[in-house]
């Protein structure tokens, strides 16, 4: 791998994973601490699954 892959990678990372917390957080509204851990946790997880999945559809 080299280093403009693992650029371009972790760029996609980052960037579902934005997303997906600013959606979480517009559907969810005012949050508490542990409310704000368990959706950030989990829009990393969906950000490390939505590039897997783009990786397997583009794999060759």
């Amino acid at each position: 791998m080299t280093w403009r892959t693992a650029f371009s990678a972790a760029f996609e990372l980052v960037g579902w994973w934005v997303g997906l917390t600013l959606l979480w957080l517009v559907l969810i509204g005012p949050v508490d601490t542990v409310e704000g851990v368990v959706g950030l946790s989990c829009a990393a997880v969906g950000a490390v699954a939505a590039r897997l999945a783009g990786r397997a559809v583009t794999w060759r």
